[in-house]
């Protein structure tokens, strides 16, 4: 064998082994819709199927930003570690009281060096404890493909392989949050757009924060002082 076709060998077991693959992969554009068909943002989508991801899932953020959780909705696959860092340039305390995780973050700036490990599937919901009109959620999913949609009610997952698909649907808007079968789904190879349709109330947007007052500046400030 000469040097040349030598180089190539690798390039062409790759190509042998990583492209057929691919090309077996397919992607679903799902639009998700309340009850009234109008486009539902930060629905979560999750499809348990013929393959299970068995790689470590990567971790994942969730931000705080003007006194309200970014990303309103953080949809992460179980064994996921959360980083909580805190952007904004005041000090936040995050806890949760969900049986799928109970934890609790100090007064904080910044980011805590730790993240939050989340090792069973569930809703988490978070709050802050100096500001309680801050509200996110953490969708924990033991399937190993999900998304969570745009402002236009879009989401993509793409590397489906080719089978049959179990769907789970949920949105904060959902009858006491719980998750929601939606059926099964079919993937070829190719790309699949289809409408789902969750039993939501419509957008269910973060509460805002209340207009600044000179009252409410000095309660937060003692809030803090007493939680260091």
């Amino acid at each position: 064998m000469t040097g040349r076709n030598s180089r190539l060998l690798p390039l062409v077991l790759f190509a042998a082994l990583v492209l057929p693959g691919l090309a077996h992969a397919a992607a679903l554009h799902a639009d998700l819709l309340d009850a009234a068909g109008q486009p539902l943002a930060d629905a979560v989508i999750s499809l348990n199927g013929p393959l299970d991801a068995s790689q470590a899932p990567p971790p994942a953020l969730m931000d705080q930003r003007d006194k309200q959780f970014q990303p309103h909705v953080l949809a992460v696959r179980t064994g996921t570690l959360v980083s909580f860092p805190n952007s904004d340039d005041i000090r936040h305390q995050v806890y949760s009281f969900s049986p799928a995780k109970r934890f609790e973050l100090r007064l904080y700036q910044g980011t805590p060096s730790e993240p939050v490990l989340f090792d069973k599937p569930g809703l988490v919901v978070l709050g802050c404890n100096i500001h309680d009109w801050m509200l996110g959620y953490i969708y924990v999913t033991d399937d190993p493909w999900f998304a969570v949609s745009d402002e236009n009610g879009r989401a993509a997952i793409a590397g489906l392989p080719a089978g049959r698909y179990a769907v789970t649907l949920w949105h904060p808007g959902n009858p006491q949050l719980l998750p929601q079968a939606a059926g099964e789904l079919q993937v070829q190879v190719q790309t699949l757009s289809q409408r789902f349709t969750l039993a939501s109330s419509g957008p269910a947007e973060p509460p805002a924060p209340p207009a600044p007052s000179a009252f409410g500046e000095a309660f937060r400030k003692a809030a803090e002082d007493a939680a260091q």
